[in-house]
């Protein structure tokens, strides 16, 4: 266990360091602010504080953990090493940044509560992140410092046996339409129809026809492709399915049409399931547990994961729905068009509820890499390099990989040519 001695004890402390030595350490911890507890402990320890007591561990604390609410931080970043670092120590500190302050800042999504410009659907999109404007968005920094920490704590430690953790990978499967062309009934088929003649889709024209009556499957049904992958993989896939009403924004099937409930629950019998959250439900609460109880009666189990339409987040007020409904697992956070981390981190971590100053129950899943940021890179070479890059990056801190691949990804389209073979990376990188 490691002791940290430090002057108060705040809820953004104890958040903090739990996910550093808890989370990606596999260290407990424990805090005193009594100087004779801290002196009689007898196995890892150090001090968190303005100034050292002796001659123990000591990090220089920065005034970020023991403050409420926003202010005006000034923050300058260094390169570190291989990596990055901000919130300078001293030179009495045995480590160079506060890495506890910039891991909260980081995973408390702090910066997403500040003045800041979204684009038109209302996103904090990645330039706006300090991750971006200094380079360091390709690296899971948090985990990076972690290991950092753990470090020094061998240096003073020699003798202390260290838990190890190993790399993983959880797969997440969102699916916002099951069917392109099948299912959708008598109007939105005829309105399709229109608008392929009238743009001259032809090709899209005969496919359509060649789907419904059953000379060829949908492009967007994956889901026997999809299971065969689960049945050879030791760990779960996360399904996620938009069940929302139909909208201008969400066009997936109605939960009235039985082969598409059969469909959700012969996932279930392989998969992990949830729900895609659809566009109205995200400011609408009550939207939001109408879609949750209507997945909890087709798959007859309790919801427990969501992702947002569009990876759309409104700080707090969207996680506080969530944890309000009991759900416990999320999968937004995360950029559309670029690959990287956006809290900083590959290990799952609680969200810190910056107004009320606390820790919740509920678990934020980050993802690194959309289907949709692999395409800007031209080549599937290209895809691949990038691909195996942040498949390295994570694997250098033993970090478990999120990548979200659409069910429409897995077609024969011409836009996802060879995003089989990148899922397949994906899976065989645990190997």
């Amino acid at each position: 266990m490691l002791l940290v001695y430090t002057h108060k004890i705040t809820p953004r402390l104890k958040f903090t360091f739990k996910h550093i030595c808890k989370r990606i350490l596999g260290l407990e911890v424990k805090f005193t602010s009594k100087v004779e507890d801290f002196i009689a402990h007898n196995s890892l320890k150090m001090s968190y504080t303005r100034q050292p007591l002796s001659s123990e561990l000591f990090v220089r604390s920065h005034a970020l953990l023991f403050e409420q609410g926003l202010s005006d931080l000034d923050i300058n970043v260094h390169s570190w090493d291989n990596t990055k670092g901000f919130f300078v120590t001293g030179e009495r500190s045995d480590l160079p940044f506060d890495v506890f302050a910039a891991s909260f800042y980081l995973l408390s999504r702090y910066e997403e509560y500040l003045p800041h410009v979204k684009d038109e659907f209302g996103r904090f999109m990645a330039k706006e992140s300090l991750a971006y404007k200094h380079k360091f968005l390709n690296q899971p920094v948090v985990d990076i410092w972690a290991y950092k920490l753990r470090g020094v704590l061998k240096e003073r430690f020699p003798e202390f046996l260290f838990p190890e953790r190993t790399y993983s990978v959880q797969p997440v499967i969102d699916v916002p339409m099951a069917y392109y062309f099948r299912k959708k009934g008598l109007l939105r088929t005829i309105g399709g129809t229109i608008s392929d003649i009238g743009r001259f889709k032809f090709k899209q024209l005969y496919q359509r026809y060649s789907v419904l009556m059953g000379f060829k499957r949908d492009p967007y049904d994956t889901f026997k492709w999809i299971i065969t992958k689960q049945k050879q993989c030791d760990f779960k896939f996360m399904v996620l399915f938009l069940i929302g009403d139909y909208s201008t924004y969400d066009k997936n099937l109605s939960t009235n049409k039985k082969e598409f409930v059969s469909l959700i629950k012969s996932i279930a019998d392989y998969c992990d399931v949830g729900i895609k959250v659809s566009y109205f439900a995200l400011d609408d609460i009550s939207i939001l547990k109408k879609e949750k109880l209507k997945m909890e009666a087709i798959v007859n189990r309790e919801l427990n994961a969501v992702r947002h339409s569009f990876s759309k987040l409104n700080l707090p007020k969207s996680y506080r729905n969530l944890i309000e409904l009991e759900v416990n697992r999320d999968f937004t956070m995360g950029y559309i068009d670029t690959l990287g981390f956006r809290a900083g981190t590959c290990t799952p971590f609680q969200f810190y509820d910056l107004d009320y100053e606390v820790q919740t129950p509920l678990q934020i899943n980050p993802y690194q890499c959309l289907d949709n940021g692999l395409l800007k890179y031209q080549s599937e070479l290209d895809k691949k390099e990038h691909l195996q890059k942040l498949i390295d990056e994570i694997k250098a801190v033993n970090g478990r990989f999120v990548p979200i691949f659409h069910n429409y990804a897995f077609s024969d389209l011409d836009l996802w040519k060879g995003y089989r073979s990148l899922f397949n990376l994906i899976l065989e990188s645990v190997e």
